[in-house]
């Protein structure tokens, strides 16, 4: 009897789960707004956005306040896609926020300018997959960046990392524990990165550090074969 693999590593992002990271990820939205306007300065008037993971929503939105795109979003979460909509509504921000897969997603090729990826890519049970369908859905000449943490990041970097969140000290303490224990187990090296975009059509990307992250640039067509390169 075949089994069906469920996309995504870990508990499910639903119910309970899903509120409470919705409330406890909204404080400090520093980081979402330097992520949105690094996608709006990269997008044209008009151009179209696709935010891979976008849980609450919460970076979408930053980016529709940065110029007249058209944005949507897709999360395996029910809930998220519930919760994103339910933001979008009360922002007055006309984004399509959709359930489903990365690895198999319901939009047409060559749909989208720029796609955008943060601190979920991580989580893909089919990370391969879902940067296959990230190259189908991008237009000739789109771009897309993933941002996730480094498998190599230190325990106090992260540390700080959760201190300038603000968080209540129970909410800090679960976070902290979350990274150490599940988050950065998951996480990527830059060698793994290299392995991944060279089984696919992008071939290759550039890898740049972000804190204790790194953002993964990829492009559409990407030009000939080669290695990735990380800058530092």
């Amino acid at each position: 009897m075949q089994t069906t693999r469920k996309p995504y590593r870990g508990i499910g992002m639903e119910g309970f789960i899903a509120t409470w990271y919705a409330k406890n990820t909204r404080g400090d939205m520093r980081d979402q707004r330097r992520c949105a306007r690094a996608v709006a300065d990269q997008v044209s008037p008009g151009g179209s956005v696709l935010e891979v993971a976008p849980g609450p929503g919460y970076l979408a939105l930053e980016i529709a306040k940065l110029g007249d795109f058209r944005i949507s979003g897709l999360d395996v979460s029910h809930s998220f896609a519930r919760i994103a909509s339910e933001n979008a509504r009360e922002a007055g921000a006309a984004i399509d926020f959709r359930q489903g897969d990365a690895a198999h997603m319901p939009f047409a090729d060559d749909a989208f300018d720029f796609v955008i990826c943060r601190a979920a890519f991580k989580n893909f049970s089919d990370p391969v997959g879902a940067l296959e369908e990230i190259y189908r859905v991008l237009k000739r000449g789109g771009k897309a960046s993933i941002y996730d943490l480094r498998r190599n990041a230190s325990r106090e970097a992260i540390d700080r990392e959760i201190a300038d969140m603000r968080l209540s000290p129970l909410n800090g303490w679960v976070t902290k524990w979350t990274f150490r224990l599940m988050l950065l187990k998951r996480a990527y090296t830059d060698e793994d990165l290299v392995r991944m975009c060279s089984a696919t059509r992008f071939g290759k990307g550039e890898i740049v550090d972000d804190g204790i992250g790194f953002e993964l640039r990829l492009a559409k067509p990407a030009g000939a074969a080669g290695r990735l390169r990380a800058t530092r």
